[in-house]
Parts: C-alpha cells; sequence; structure tokens
C-alpha cells in the first residue's frame, strides 16, 4: 500500500489544479495578498470545510513552503505515493490503446514535474517510475515545476522495468527507448528518418540524466531511437527529449 505523506504545492497553477481534481485533499492554505484576491471560490470552499486559510506576508509564506520560488500561494495536502503496476495493468493500457513514459532511474524531481507537465500537455495518460532509491518521486519541488501536470497524469511504480517493458512489449506496445545509439528519431517526413508514429500503442522509455538507460533497460525495448542534432552540445534535457518523442511517434488521438 502506497504511504501518504504531506506536501506542499506551490504556485497558482498547482494549487488551482488541485483544487479542480480533489479540493478535499487541501487542508491548509497560505498566500500573499495579491493573490488572495483570484482564489476566493477556494477560501469559500476552505471556510465550509473549516479548513485554515490564511493571507500571510511575503517572508511567513517563504518559511512556510522553504522556498523562495512559491508564486504567492501555498496549499497544505495529503498526498498518496505512486501505486505499483498490477500484473494486469500491461494488457488494459494495450487494449485502451493509452500512450506510456517510462522513466529509468530519472533522478531530479525538477525533471519529473517537466515531465509531467510535457505529459499532461500533450495528453499521455500515465507515468510508470522505476520502485528505486535512484528515482525521484512526485515531491514538492516536482509538483512546483509540475504547475498542474501532476493532477492530470497518474504516476505508477514498477520493481523490474526491464520486466515490465517486456510484458509491455507481449501486450502489443512498441517500447521506444531514447539513446544516443538508436535509429534516427526526429525529422518527420525528411530523407532517412523513421516512419511515422507505430499504428499500436507505445511507450517512450527515458533513462537517467547522466547515465542514460541501463543495459538491461535497453534490451528490453523493441526498439532504440535518438533525436539527431547539430552535434554543439550532446543532447537534449530529458524533458525537452520527452516532448519531441511523443510528439513524433505517439498518435495524435493519444495526446488530444
Amino acid at each position: 500500500m502506497s504511504k501518504t505523506v504531506p506536501l506542499k504545492l506551490c504556485g497558482l497553477s498547482a494549487v488551482r489544479a488541485r483544487f479542480r481534481r480533489d479540493a478535499g485533499s487541501i487542508q491548509r492554505l497560505y498566500f500573499d495578498y495579491a493573490t488572495g484576491r483570484k482564489i476566493g471560490v477556494m477560501c469559500k470552499a476552505l471556510a465550509a470545510a473549516k479548513k485554515i486559510y490564511r493571507c500571510v506576508e511575503p517572508a511567513e509564506l517563504e518559511k512556510i513552503s522553504g522556498t523562495v520560488h512559491h508564486g504567492g500561494i501555498v496549499a497544505i495536502v495529503f498526498q498518496d505515493g505512486p501505486a505499483p503496476v498490477a500484473p494486469e495493468d500491461p494488457a488494459a493500457w494495450a487494449r485502451r490503446r493509452e500512450a506510456l513514459l517510462i522513466l529509468d532511474r530519472i533522478g531530479n524531481a525538477h525533471n519529473l514535474g517537466a515531465i509531467a507537465r510535457t505529459a499532461a500537455f500533450f495528453g499521455v495518460p500515465r507515468i510508470v517510475i522505476a520502485d528505486d532509491p535512484a528515482s525521484a518521486r512526485p515531491n514538492d519541488a516536482a509538483f512546483r515545476v509540475a504547475e498542474g501536470g501532476l493532477e492530470n497524469v497518474e504516476v505508477r511504480t514498477a520493481p523490474s522495468l526491464p520486466d515490465l517493458l517486456r510484458e509491455l512489449a507481449s501486450a502489443g506496445y512498441a517500447v521506444l527507448g531514447a539513446s544516443t545509439h538508436g535509429e534516427r528519431a526526429a525529422g518527420r517526413g525528411r530523407p532517412g528518418s523513421l516512419p511515422m508514429a507505430p499504428s499500436g500503442p507505445v511507450a517512450i522509455v527515458l533513462g537517467n540524466e547522466e547515465q542514460g538507460l541501463s543495459p538491461e533497460v535497453s534490451a528490453a525495448c523493441t526498439r532504440l531511437v535518438t533525436i539527431p542534432g547539430c552535434g554543439k552540445v550532446e543532447s537534449l534535457n530529458v524533458s525537452a527529449a520527452a516532448a519531441v518523442l511523443i510528439w513524433e511517434f505517439m498518435p495524435r488521438g493519444a495526446t488530444a
């Protein structure tokens, strides 16, 4: 069972997204004067639920949030940790042709948040992360950077990504691993580029910021792809790579 932990959600986009999805999970709300003029509906809801909401000075807001990047508002919520992938999930996701992002030991919570924001923008419903101490979890920083994206994207965990990738492939997924040594990925319609999106469901696998995909995860992918650049820098930030690969390979119906 996943553990319920308190989180500090910062920024108006993130707090509004949580309020729309699960207003009851907000236990306390703190905001500065300027932001308070924009959240009358939230304050009325908390008042009706007899919960704390308060306008505070910027210094106090910084102390409550633990960051200068609070965006004028902090909501204290209770959040369940990511649930594990169930044995029946790969086949069920494949039947619904649901796009997936798989993260192999992405260690920076800011990157996790940026990827979740990208996934939400394109309509990808789910991210699976390795159940590994090296993997970033949806924490305060991830929610802040996601700007509401983590309210619209389910995060799940898998004890063994190679096993999960093989199950996804057996269920009909094209499992595409991002690699500097893969086939050409970007440039639809250009000479030498790969064909358009696969006809079946697509899972895109992104590796650790420094080490990339592990050999075991790489071997479990059905195809390795790379995003060609001009060569002046080695690679893209992982969230930028996620955006390019989603646009390139995931059917528009899965990202509408």
